[in-house]
């Protein structure tokens, strides 16, 4: 068969060389000037290729897709990608979280691994061609435009990415092709990013400052949806960071932020009882000294001022001159403090994109599309979207072969 891919991203490279290594003749189309353009900038430039997890547990870092990527994930897992790698010539090594590197600590490696992987497998690479549009007859794929030129194929790829980092390329194109041909798209929007807050002063006056060891709640009118583990966060000028608030976006993306608070715990560790009665300790042992002398034993030098003022307190008064109601909004700040959340940052620093083509409209089995014969969606252009530690490139990885899957036996497929 003449097969086409769209898209020279990690899942692209990765079914081009699977279905080329299956005797196909395979074209691979890239925009860019480069292949893996956002691969490079993937893992802080370190490329965190994969998480050494699988089964279960892979699947519990998958947010949207869990059931429809089922199949796919035990297919190809990450046991898999890392033995891909290895027989590429690329070394790897395991990190905290089960994160996977290349032992290099470069992200260029995994693309010339990729490359290679295709070169080896006879794939044809076109460089700074854009596919305008994909062509179809009867319901049925019939080729693609590169460039302005007409070409015949028997299967089109798309594997074009979301529209997250769009200077990478990934600027949405994969949808208009999806559209073109009657195929649905859940609005996208942006995951694992930075959320924005509305009181922007007191992030300003927090800005830079890091916690650790808190815990962040994503709450509906009133009712939680999201809870993190403990973990570290960090305040930017307009809103709030770092890797616990990256994992709650992704699944408070598609919520009424009208309606939404998140809300830190500072003391986790501890019940509300069990800070109340510090309190009151502290207080005793620190006799007549200041408001600000109790707060420094529960918080960093920068949130003593800002609790204050939601306490409403002097931080010059006596700490023995807290009343009960003081002393019980104090615990009750610690253990319940609220962010009121604006908006989530936009597309230009989101690792990934969630939503995209309509997981009812592609089969599972194959990526198959449900509406045109010979089309296929893999990767980030799909619904599906993980958290971070490399489960989002194993997606890419798992997709693609699973869609190169359906090329082993063309017949009634």
């Amino acid at each position: 068969m003449n097969v086409c891919v769209i898209g020279g991203g990690a899942s692209g490279m990765m079914c081009a060389t699977m279905i080329a290594r299956k005797g196909h003749n395979v074209t691979l189309y890239e925009k860019n000037e480069k292949l893996g353009k956002k691969i490079y900038i993937t893992g802080k430039g370190r490329c965190n290729v994969t998480n050494a997890t699988v089964g279960d547990e892979f699947l519990k870092n998958v947010v949207n897709g869990k059931k429809f990527i089922m199949g796919a994930i035990t297919r190809f897992n990450s046991n898999d990608t890392m033995a891909f790698f290895e027989d590429v010539g690329i070394p790897l090594k395991i990190e905290r979280g089960n994160r996977v590197f290349p032992v290099s600590d470069k992200a260029s490696d995994i693309i010339k691994g990729l490359e290679r992987a295709m070169n080896w497998a006879g794939v044809n690479v076109c460089l700074n061609a854009k596919v305008e549009r994909v062509l179809t007859q009867e319901d049925k794929v019939s080729g693609v435009i590169v460039n302005g030129k007409e070409y015949n194929f028997d299967a089109v790829i798309v594997a074009t990415g979301g529209v997250s980092y769009p200077s990478t390329g990934s600027t949405g194109d994969g949808y208009e092709f999806a559209k073109s041909v009657g195929h649905k798209i859940i609005e996208p929007a942006p995951a694992l990013c930075a959320i924005i807050v509305k009181d922007n002063k007191e992030c300003e006056r927090l800005e830079g400052l890091s916690l650790k060891n808190v815990t962040l709640t994503a709450k509906l009118s009133n009712k939680a949806i999201y809870k993190s583990e403990v973990g570290e966060m960090l305040f930017t000028h307009n809103g709030v960071s770092g890797p616990i608030v990256l994992s709650a976006s992704s699944y408070i993306n598609r919520l009424d932020f009208s309606k939404l608070e998140l809300v830190i715990d500072f003391k986790p560790a501890i019940t509300f009882d069990g800070i109340c009665t510090r309190i009151d300790r502290d207080i005793i042992n620190l006799k007549s000294k200041q408001v600000s002398s109790l707060l420094a034993g529960f918080l960093p030098k920068a949130l003593v001022p800002v609790f204050a003022k939601r306490l409403g307190v002097n931080l010059t008064m006596k700490a023995n001159q807290l009343t009960k109601e003081n002393r019980k909004n104090l615990a009750n700040l610690l253990k319940n403090y609220v962010i009121l959340p604006k908006s989530l940052e936009n597309f230009n620093s989101a690792v990934v994109t969630s939503g995209g083509v309509s997981l009812k409209e592609v089969s599972p089995k194959f990526m198959k599309s449900k509406l045109v014969d010979g089309l296929y969606f893999i990767g980030e252009v799909l619904d599906i979207d993980a958290l971070t530690g490399g489960f989002n490139l194993q997606l890419a990885f798992s997709t693609a072969v699973t869609c190169a899957s359906s090329f082993d036996n063309i017949i009634d497929k």
